[in-house]
């Protein structure tokens, strides 16, 4: 999990990869409510006509809409507290560069100063939260009050305060999506780099707003970061308890990932999966007992919900919708941002500014996919090869993969043994990166601008933001060593970082830096995390190998795909109905991961009402981030499609230094071709029919 999944995001306005962004406050102060109602553009229409025409007559061979969009963009920005109108249009004349030489000369400067204050605030953000995600022992109270500091509140209020926000505005206005998508396929490097800088004010939020959102954004991911489920201390309906005593797994991932490691087990194995199963369902209905959450002293009796401890039975007190609360926290302040945005709901800021693409295209997208006949005739495949029928948890069957058949405790001795710290891995990442196909001294270079620190949770990627300046690779490590799914994690985690490295590094101006959305980097995130068994010397001998692994990416795609439609049906209810409480809201939830399944999963599993796509953490600590998977997954087939006849290390350093072009563009210019789901599904089909 990338820490981009949880917090290089700014979906208020901006679509810069800035770690101050948390975007989830819980926020009802009336002073603010009063705020925002006093504080708006008092520019008027005639204001603005005169100083576009005062400053047509000034510059006579300037673009008449380049004039006229900065004016009226400055203009919707220009409060009562800014000046008056007469101040407006004298800061306008005064500061209009009217010429293209004077316009590049301020871009450069402006790209330059934001690169030091947006890789500063990130570098001191990372410093700040670090105590919070790495292991540095126990997570004091005051180090959840400096992970809830937002050193970057402040920034925007600032830029208005001092006028430099409005100089922005005026001479790099704001391009809607469509506009970007309609004319940006003939802008130059230089024009997106200036729509990118017009990006970053197109709207005004409170820092006092700014400063919570980070504050309850930090305590939300501390929530998340410390599910663990002690799995030894699980008990059947037979009174046996099937893990190893000291196995703690944090939900979700850890807890998925280990019903995929468990195909290859047998009967035991599918017990397992039943019981981890259990598990999850308890969490999605909030009927877990609190005393068994991060907590190895006490036992967990699932068949009837009983605690005991040291083999004495203790009253069982349920989680009581916390886990709600939480989602609750971040709609809240997501709503209080409304108003402050033109795009006026979370879930358009979300999609047409986070990730530049439509919500209701995203969504479309997605059903098509999940409805298609292959998933029916992929899940017949699997309950064949399964030689049983097949149970909700196996939306995460893993058996298409060479590992599914390799026994963990084997490659996680492996794994432990090249890797019993972090400085290990750092020191190996070259190596890691010329299997991958790099040349040694370009691995060598990309290596150096990687660290490897121990998670406290499942892991991410933290990048950099100032060229100088490391990314950071998290994994968990255990004292006895990274086991395999440390190391799964951690190779998913490097092609993120390798994408952070490339984006920041190989761009020809700052503001162009990164990647549309995130779902590019998962992409390559994806491509690294498939190569993870060629790394540790395990080569692929089936001769079937591609038919599986295909199956393998539709099977995946499918099931996270139901994952994001469950999310932004959330949202919208959410939307619909703003006063819920936790408990109506966790009804709601359950209800309607029941409504997805049922539609788009019970045709193919045969089973009915499983609550199962409730699962995801990240619909707690990352609301409508889920999106970012599938279409990420999609992605990465068609490059991995590209990459058959082209060389790996050139093909991916020359596609991510692309920089921050919309979706369907930055494809075109990787790999010829818009982001579609027709060339995956039919080599589903082909697939199926190969392995007849």
């Amino acid at each position: 999990m990338s820490l981009k999944k949880i917090l290089i995001y700014n979906h208020i306005a901006v679509k810069i990869n800035l770690l101050y962004c948390l975007v989830f406050v819980f926020m009802t102060s009336c002073s603010l409510r009063q705020e925002k109602e006093i504080q708006r553009s008092i520019v008027g229409e005639s204001v603005l006509n005169e100083t576009i025409d005062a400053l047509q007559a000034l510059y006579p061979h300037c673009p008449p809409e380049r004039i006229s969009r900065g004016v009226r963009h400055a203009g919707s920005l220009w409060w009562a507290k800014d000046g008056s109108e007469g101040d407006f249009k004298a800061f306008c004349l005064s500061n209009f560069a009217g010429d293209d030489d004077l316009r590049h000369m301020l871009f450069e400067r402006l790209d330059k100063h934001f690169e030091a204050i947006f890789g500063h605030y990130n570098w001191m953000s990372m410093k700040l939260q670090n105590p919070v995600y790495l292991t540095f022992g126990e997570i004091l109270p005051v180090d959840q009050l400096f992970a809830g500091y937002n050193p970057s509140a402040h920034f925007y209020n600032d830029l208005y305060n001092n006028k430099i926000a409005f100089v922005i505005a005026l001479n790099f206005p704001f391009f809607s999506l469509q506009e970007k998508v309609e004319s940006g396929k003939n802008w130059s490097r230089t024009e997106w780099a200036f729509a990118r800088i017009g990006d970053v004010f197109t709207a005004r939020i409170p820092a006092e707003l700014m400063q919570n959102i980070t504050k309850v954004g930090a305590e939300t991911n501390i929530y998340i970061s410390q599910y663990n489920i002690h799995v030894g201390k699980l008990i059947d309906d037979e009174g046996i308890k099937l893990f190893p005593d000291h196995m703690a797994l944090l939900s979700h991932w850890n807890l998925r990932d280990e019903i995929k490691a468990n195909y290859s087990s047998g009967a035991e194995g599918l017990k397992k999966q039943r019981m981890i199963y259990s598990v999850m369902q308890h969490i999605v209905n909030q009927t877990i007992p609190q005393q068994v959450i991060n907590n190895p002293n006490y036992e967990w009796s699932l068949h009837d919900n009983r605690v005991s401890r040291n083999g004495q039975p203790v009253e069982a007190v349920a989680e009581d919708d916390i886990r709600y609360q939480w989602i609750l926290n971040n709609f809240h302040a997501l709503r209080e941002m409304d108003e402050y945005s033109p795009l006026n709901t979370f879930i358009r800021r979300g999609f047409e500014s986070g990730m530049e693409i439509a919500q209701p295209k995203v969504e479309e997208l997605f059903t098509k996919f999940v409805s298609s006949d292959l998933m029916k005739k992929t899940g017949e495949l699997i309950s064949q090869r399964l030689g049983r029928n097949l149970e909700p948890f196996d939306i995460w069957y893993d058996g298409f993969k060479a590992r599914s058949s390799i026994n963990e405790d084997y490659l996680s001795e492996k794994t432990r043994k090249l890797y019993p710290d972090a400085a290990a891995m750092e020191k190996d990442l070259p190596n890691i990166l010329m299997a991958l196909g790099y040349t040694k001294e370009r691995a060598e270079e990309l290596g150096s601008k990687i660290a490897v620190d121990p998670a406290r949770g499942s892991g991410h990627a933290w990048g950099a933001a100032i060229k100088g300046m490391r990314s950071h690779l998290r994994t968990r490590i255990a004292d006895d060593g990274m086991d395999y799914k440390g190391y799964n994690i951690a190779i998913h985690e490097l092609g993120h970082n390798v994408e952070q490295t490339i984006s920041l590094y190989d761009m020809d101006y700052y503001m162009l830096r990164g990647v549309p959305n995130t779902a590019f980097s998962e992409a390559l995130a994806f491509i690294f995390q498939r190569r993870d068994l060629q790394l540790l010397g395990i080569n692929e001998t089936n001769p079937q190998a591609e038919s599986f692994n295909v199956l393998d990416l539709i099977w995946q795609t499918y099931e996270i795909m139901g994952v994001s439609l469950l999310d932004m049906r959330v949202w919208k209810w959410l939307y619909e109905n703003p006063n819920a409480s936790k408990t109506q809201l966790k009804e709601a939830i359950v209800g309607m991961a029941k409504e997805v399944w049922n539609e788009y999963f019970a045709p193919v599993f045969g089973v009915a009402d499983a609550p199962i796509l409730a699962i995801y953490s990240h619909m707690i600590s990352n609301p409508l981030y889920l999106s970012n998977y599938p279409l990420g997954i999609v992605i990465e087939f068609q490059i991995e499609q590209f990459l058959k006849t082209n060389d790996f290390a050139q093909t991916i350093d020359r596609i991510y230094s692309l920089g921050q072009l919309t979706p369907d563009l930055w494809m075109q210019k990787a790999v010829g071709a818009n982001i579609d789901i027709e060339p995956m599904l039919a080599a589903g089909f082909e697939a199926l029919e190969k392995l007849r």
